[in-house]
């Protein structure tokens, strides 16, 4: 089962990177010294933004140094990765395995009649008694009807009653 789960997280990696848009955005800035120096030249670099919250950059950055993070198994290397890797397989495993599974063995259809072979032996032994005939009917099936072997017919098998 743990294999199971394993092999759907690796598959959902591929998912997950076309889910979080991580399209860098390039952003020109232009880099101008105050300072009084004889260079009066400006440079203009360009950095890299990604388009995130500051509560998540704040988050993200919280979750990069901590030097105590253990990894669920799943991704060693990506805090973020890992958690939402686990965050899936456990809601493959518990949601729609153990509840939804749960649910649908729960209400599934009688297949062996189980269930309805006993309420119609409670409904024939309601009749029998009403209608006041024994509750076991010692010719079922009508003995003009049972056609036996011969003793030739049988030879030497033994009978055991």
């Amino acid at each position: 089962m743990a294999s199971l789960f394993r092999i759907a997280a690796n598959q959902c990696r591929s998912l997950g990177t076309h889910l979080v848009k991580k399209e860098v955005l390039l952003q020109p800035r232009c880099l101008i010294s105050t300072s009084k120096k004889n260079k009066d030249a400006s440079a203009a670099t360009i950095e890299p933004r990604t388009e995130q919250t500051a509560s998540e950059t704040a988050a993200k950055e919280k979750e990069d140094f901590d030097p105590n993070w253990i990894s669920y198994g799943y991704v060693l290397t990506d805090p973020h990765e890992d958690k939402w890797h686990h965050r899936i397989v456990m809601f493959m495993g518990v949601t729609l395995c153990l509840v939804t599974g749960s649910f649908v063995a729960a209400y599934m259809p009688d297949h062996r009649m189980r269930d309805w072979s006993q309420r119609e032996a409670f409904l024939v032994l309601a009749h029998r008694e009403a209608n006041g005939l024994p509750l076991i009917d010692p010719e079922l099936v009508p003995r003009d009807q049972i056609e036996l072997p011969s003793e030739e017919e049988l030879g030497d098998v033994p009978i055991i009653i």
